[in-house]
C-alpha cells in the first residue's frame, strides 16, 4: 500500500454499514481523511468518533460533488436496501440505487476518484452453480435485486478507462457494532431472532425453513472496505482503471429453520430463555430464492485483498444474547 494518508468518503454514514466503516477506518488508519455523509432516511448515526456525518442526499448531484470533492476513494453505501422496503417504495429505491449510484460513479468519472460499491446477492436470483461466485449470472427475482444489478452495470461501465472500483456481492448480514457509546444494529433475519429470543416471543420462520442463506458479520464486512481503499490507493498509484469483484461471505450458509434453532438453543444456554419456533407463511413467495444450499467461494477476497470473516454464527449470537 502506499504510505500517503488517504481522503476516503463514505455515502449512507449514518446506517447500520456504513457508520461500521467509518470506525474500522478510524482505527486502522488515524492519519486517514474521513467524509461521511448521508441523508437520514433510516441511518440516525451523527457523528462517529471525531467525525460528523454531514447531510448529503446522493441524489442532488450538486451537492453531491461539493461533498466528495477532494476524496480519493468513495465507499459508496447509500441504499434503500432490503427487499421488503424496495417493493413498498419501488420509486425511491429506483431514484436512489439506481439514480444515486449513477451520480456517485459519473462524480468518479469525472474525477478519477476510485469506488467501492456494493451490489449484494440479491442480483442472482436462484442460484444455479455452486459455490457461488461473481461470475455467476444475474437473474434477480425482486425489486431489491434489480436496482442493485442495474448499479453493478453502470459502475462498470462508467469506470472502464475513467477510475478503478471494486463491486462487492455480499451476503446476509448479521451483527451490531458501537459507535460512540452506543448500539447500531439492523433488522437482519439473525439479528431479528435474536431480538425476539431475548423478549420470550416465538422465533416466526417463513415456508420452507429450509431455504439456506450465506451469513457474514457487518465488522469483518467492514474491514474489507478497510483493505479495499488500501488495495484501491496502490491501483491510483499505478494508473489502473475498471472494475475488480470479490465475494464477501463466510463459510457458513445454514437454512432458516437451522438459524432460528442455533438462537433458540443459544437463549436456553446463556439466558435460561424458553422460545418456540414457528414456521409462518412467506410473503415474500417468488420474490426469493428457496435453494436449500449457499456456499460462497471467498478465496478471490483473500488472495487479493488479504481478507477473510473472523466472526462465527455462534460466537456472534452468543455475545449478543449476553
Amino acid at each position: 500500500m502506499t504510505d500517503a494518508p488517504l481522503h476516503v468518503a463514505i455515502t449512507g454514514a449514518a446506517g447500520y454499514i456504513g457508520s461500521c466503516v467509518v470506525r474500522e477506518i478510524q482505527q486502522a488508519h488515524p492519519d486517514w481523511t474521513v467524509t461521511a455523509i448521508d441523508n437520514f432516511y433510516l441511518g440516525d448515526v451523527r457523528e462517529v468518533g471525531n467525525v460528523d456525518v454531514r447531510h448529503v442526499d446522493i441524489r442532488n448531484r450538486d451537492r453531491l460533488e461539493e461533498a466528495l470533492g477532494g476524496a480519493d476513494v468513495v465507499c459508496h453505501l447509500a441504499a434503500v436496501s432490503g427487499v421488503d422496503d424496495c417493493t413498498d417504495d419501488p420509486d425511491l429505491a429506483y431514484e436512489v440505487n439506481v439514480a444515486g449510484t449513477n451520480n456517485v460513479a459519473w462524480h468518479c468519472k469525472e474525477t478519477g476518484t476510485a469506488l467501492v460499491f456494493p451490489f449484494s446477492m440479491a442480483t442472482l436470483g436462484d442460484p444455479t452453480e455452486f459455490p457461488i461466485t461473481i461470475d455467476h449470472p444475474r437473474d434477480p427475482l425482486n425489486w431489491y435485486g434489480r436496482t442493485k444489478h442495474l448499479g453493478e452495470r453502470a459502475v462498470e461501465t462508467f469506470a472502464e478507462g475513467a477510475f478503478p472500483a471494486h463491486l462487492f456481492m455480499i451476503s446476509n448480514l448479521y451483527g451490531a457494532h458501537e459507535v460512540n457509546g452506543r448500539t447500531v444494529s439492523k433488522g437482519t433475519v439473525t439479528n431479528f431472532f435474536v431480538g425476539r429470543a431475548l423478549a420470550g416471543e416465538t422465533l416466526t420462520v417463513y415456508e420452507p425453513g429450509t431455504q439456506a442463506r450465506n451469513y457474514v458479520n457487518v465488522t469483518d464486512i467492514a474491514r474489507a472496505y478497510v483493505r479495499s481503499a488500501e488495495r484501491l490507493a496502490d491501483r491510483l498509484a499505478d494508473g489502473e482503471t475498471g472494475v475488480e469483484k470479490y465475494e464477501l461471505a463466510s463459510d457458513e450458509d445454514p437454512s432458516v429453520m437451522e438459524l432460528a434453532e442455533l438462537v433458540r438453543r443459544l437463549a436456553r444456554e446463556e439466558r435460561d430463555i424458553e422460545v418456540d419456533v414457528e414456521l409462518v407463511e412467506n410473503p415474500r413467495a417468488g420474490e426469493e430464492t428457496l435453494v436449500s444450499e449457499f456456499p460462497v467461494d471467498t478465496s478471490r477476497a483473500t488472495a487479493e485483498l488479504g481478507w477473510e470473516p473472523r466472526a462465527t454464527l455462534a460466537e456472534s449470537v452468543r455475545e449478543a444474547l449476553r
